[in-house]
């Protein structure tokens, strides 16, 4: 997925960055008998590649999409029949399209007639999108198909749906015309299956509230490091994961999202909510992702987790996002730093 902030490209720093601490520090434990939380898991990038190192993993995102994806690409494991998986896949591949919510609001033909023609998805593609969603529930409804099926089915459809948006990188806009990916007919892969080891568990909370409940050995944190928030980014997604009917309005059809904003995108309470942060984190090891030109400086960061304990930094630069190249930056790199605290 095309997705704001992904670590796919710095998991290997991240990994290593990681293990050098715990080396260093002299950590005995093996992976099976460690617990790594990854409390801003997006797309579940970093915690499914620590889920295959063999930690148990926490992984938490307050968006429904995310945790959706997350949920399968961290939960599930052996409980999956991978042949039974092609099978629905295939099935749900050979299903013809019908008009439903996404086609009616987020489509050029769909939206005829309405405030704004919206141009998301094809008239394909959307009609796709809709009844492989509806077929999705439908068969978890009738007991068709278990829970694991489902959220891989569902995270499924999310991700694949994504690589035929008629956008240029997130649901802020759509584009006045159908670029090529957007004019190919939807197809739906599968989600990887991430053999791990031991138990984890995925939650769709709000991390202010989750991290007085949670405890482990090692806390990756991947908070935004902008004003951006996520929530009206990838608003569409959503709806395809929630698939409720929502009131929308506007131009891009945005649904309610006042309960998902995150704290951390807000400027003037951004640094005190990271305190917090670190404050009730129940963690030894604790690692911040944050680029040089997010919302908290970096003395504010060393600041507070000199606080708590013994700090490093390790730091890395790195090709930016491409929509941030849109936004007239000066330079196409950026430095990420991985902000490193041993708790005291």
């Amino acid at each position: 997925m095309n997705y704001i902030g992904s670590k796919y490209s710095l998991i290997e720093f991240i990994k290593s960055s990681i293990n050098d601490t715990l080396s260093l520090n002299c950590e005995i434990k093996k992976p099976n008998e460690m617990i790594f939380a990854d409390l801003f898991a997006g797309t579940g990038v970093v915690s499914g590649a620590f889920k295959e190192l063999g930690y148990s993993i926490i992984a938490n995102d307050i968006q429904y999409y995310s945790y959706v994806i997350t949920k399968h690409m961290i939960e599930n494991n052996g409980n999956l029949d991978e042949e039974r998986c092609t099978q629905l896949i295939k099935e749900l591949n050979n299903i013809n399209g019908i008009e439903g919510f996404i086609y009616n609001n987020y489509s050029y033909g769909g939206t005829e007639g309405q405030d704004f023609r919206r141009m998301f998805f094809s008239d394909y593609n959307a009609k796709k999108c809709d009844a492989i969603r509806i077929s999705i529930q439908n068969k978890l409804d009738n007991n068709e198909i278990s829970q694991n099926e489902y959220y891989f089915l569902l995270g499924s459809l999310i991700n694949s749906i994504d690589k035929y948006a008629n956008t240029a990188s997130v649901y802020g806009a759509y584009l006045k015309a159908l670029k090529n990916t957007a004019k190919k007919e939807m197809k739906l892969d599968p989600l990887p299956i991430i053999h791990g080891q031991v138990e984890c568990n995925v939650y769709n909370e709000n991390i202010v509230d989750l991290i007085k409940n949670v405890s482990g050995d090692i806390l990756y944190l991947d908070p935004p490091y902008n004003e951006r928030q996520y929530c009206s980014n990838y608003h569409l997604l959503e709806t395809i994961a929630k698939y409720d009917n929502p009131i929308i309005r506007g131009k891009t059809g945005l649904r309610d999202y006042s309960k998902q904003k995150s704290i951390f995108c807000v400027r003037s309470k951004v640094v005190d909510a990271f305190d917090e942060l670190i404050k009730n984190a129940k963690f030894k090891y604790i690692f911040l992702s944050y680029n040089n030109e997010g919302l908290m400086p970096l003395e504010s960061i060393q600041k507070i987790m000199k606080k708590y304990g013994t700090y490093s930094v390790y730091i890395k630069s790195y090709q930016r996002y491409k929509a941030d190249n849109a936004r007239n930056s000066k330079t196409n790199k950026t430095m990420e730093y991985l902000h490193c605290l041993i708790k005291n």
